[in-house]
């Protein structure tokens, strides 16, 4: 797989830029299937590492290795986490289906899991690999561990692109559901000084999928723009049955297109902290929005907006590649 992308500049000539080179953790998921789909061809993607979250681990791994196997791509897949650090686990199934991705009619699985040791592997690759951003689009239980295990790690990686938090919730109603799952891995995510930047619900409800979005990809004609249509329809029913819009917001490529494609977002600093203990507040990311003295120093970057359109497009044209 090429390591390069091709970007305009300003003289209208192209130039090939590096391709990120990423850690792609997540817990498929309709939205992070797209997340898989998107990466595999602009990223050059060192490894994906699955973590309990919309479904347990051991659907979040399978799920990750099926969806591998349907674009036919050669990427190792590492089993994480099967729990939170210390809270219950918590599933999406009323989202995501049973399965974790309801829709599709889904091949017998024969792609082979890597290793049962996501969090060792996270460590290793970050030690012996330069320029790694690691992009977790799922609870932040790994990445927690892997800070935990090897606080090294924290100044050698390139930096964290996440999907998680925002101003409201969609599981209380302050908290969104990856760090609802894990706040305390969240916590050390946040406080650890690394280079992150956070694309929470303000966000990624922006980048909204609807049924002319679906046809379109439909129209594509492929393997994956069969699948992808097939998981957003179900997707965007879900929604439609319990929040009463038939449209569904793409969550998780939101993160991976903030790292490769950023001309699309307007990102800016701010300092987020995880509330831990709230009764009604736990799991809420606290954004400092003050533009006072008092205002506490930015600690993250926060992707506050997305040009839609034109990051359907790049999906759409990306798919197509398949």
């Amino acid at each position: 797989m090429s390591t390069s992308r091709v970007s305009p500049t300003s003289s209208n000539t192209l130039i090939k830029t590096p391709k990120p080179r990423i850690i792609l953790d997540c817990d498929p998921g309709h939205d992070d299937a797209v997340a898989i789909l998107f990466a595999a061809q602009h990223c050059e993607v060192l490894a994906i590492t699955a973590v309990s979250g919309n479904v347990p681990l051991k659907l979040t791994q399978h799920n990750a290795r099926l969806v591998t196997q349907l674009l036919e791509l050669d990427l190792p897949v590492h089993a994480g986490a099967s729990r939170p650090i210390t809270a219950e686990a918590l599933h999406a199934e009323f989202i995501h289906g049973e399965s974790g991705l309801g829709g599709p009619v889904l091949p017998d699985l024969h792609y082979p899991l890597t290793s049962e040791d996501a969090v060792a592997h996270i460590i290793k690759t970050v030690r012996e690999e330069e320029d790694v951003w690691l992009v977790p689009v799922g609870p932040l239980t790994n990445i927690a561990l892997a800070f935990r295990t090897a606080p090294d790690i924290i100044q050698k990686i390139k930096g964290i692109s996440l999907m998680g938090g925002g101003t409201f919730g969609n599981v209380t109603p302050m908290a969104e559901f990856n760090i609802y799952a894990d706040p305390e891995a969240a916590d050390i995510v946040f406080s650890s000084g690394a280079n992150i930047i956070m694309c929470g619900l303000d966000l990624t409800h922006q980048y909204m999928v609807d049924t002319q979005t679906i046809a379109a990809i439909r129209d594509i004609g492929n393997i994956a723009a069969t699948f992808t249509a097939d998981l957003m329809q179900f997707f965007c029913d879900m929604y439609e049955e319990k929040f009463g819009i038939h449209a569904g917001p793409l969550h998780d490529p939101c993160a991976v297109m903030a790292i490769t494609h950023p001309e699309l977002f307007v990102l800016e600093p701010r300092h987020v902290t995880v509330e831990l203990t709230g009764t009604h507040t736990r799991g809420m990311t606290v954004i400092d929005e003050r533009r006072t003295i008092d205002a506490q120093p930015s600690n993250l970057t926060v992707a506050q907006s997305i040009d839609r359109d034109k990051a359907i497009d790049l999906l759409i044209e990306t798919i197509k590649l398949y």
